[in-house]
């Protein structure tokens, strides 16, 4: 192998990680865009009372939603758990799911799964789980009907969403959260897993600002 040649080998091995790291960082930043959105969006004041007493929070940036017929919905986001006052650092997730019927169009939503109870959060760190009335958890859309998903026969998980497009509505029965080890590891370390992070024994100084803040959404 000529020396241009490792060294254009040398430079792709280099600059992989990075790329990937970007992602994530890419990821966070709009994340963080989404809690702004929400913070000034009049309509849903409850959900910062949500938060405040939430037991975590999933942000989906963008969910994809697309098709005739069959329809798929996907997207890639992070994971917070309350600390008291403060926010864990991030956990990377991916939330995926399919559904059938006449559905026509294509639908770019932004999401925050507020979390409301133990067992839901404790769902979704186990690094795989669905979500829907055949889970066991109950799913409340924000609105105003969602005062009442705080209460005890409410809503184990309740969703905010900006959204613009065609489709009518967006569902989430069946949907699968699953933690993303490979972005878990590439941004904190080989070592890093969503029960460690959650927990606080790793850290990056980019997922900051996300956590300052949710902490200023009260």
């Amino acid at each position: 192998m000529s020396f241009f040649a490792k060294l254009a080998v040398a430079v792709a091995l280099f600059a992989a990680p990075a790329a990937q790291a970007s992602d994530q960082t890419d990821l966070l930043a709009r994340s963080n865009r989404v809690v702004d959105h929400l913070r000034s969006d009049p309509s849903f004041s409850q959900a910062a009372r949500m938060i405040h007493s939430a037991r975590g929070v999933l942000i989906v940036p963008r969910l994809v939603k697309g098709g005739f017929i069959f329809g798929a919905e996907g997207g890639a986001g992070v994971l917070l758990k309350r600390n008291g006052r403060t926010w864990s650092s991030p956990a990377f997730y991916n939330l995926a799911s399919a559904s059938f019927g006449l559905q026509i169009g294509l639908q770019q939503a932004e999401l925050i799964f507020i979390i409301m109870s133990d067992r839901a959060l404790r769902g979704i760190e186990q690094g795989e789980s669905k979500i829907g009335a055949g889970a066991g958890l109950t799913v409340v859309t924000l609105s105003a009907a969602a005062e009442g998903a705080t209460t005890v026969r409410g809503g184990d998980i309740v969703i905010w969403s900006s959204g613009t497009g065609a489709y009518g509505g967006l569902t989430f029965n069946g949907s699968v959260v699953k933690s993303d080890e490979d972005a878990n590891r590439e941004f904190y370390g080989p070592s890093a897993n969503v029960n460690a992070i959650l927990a606080g024994r790793f850290k990056n100084p980019a997922t900051r600002a996300l956590q300052r803040n949710l902490v200023n959404v009260w």
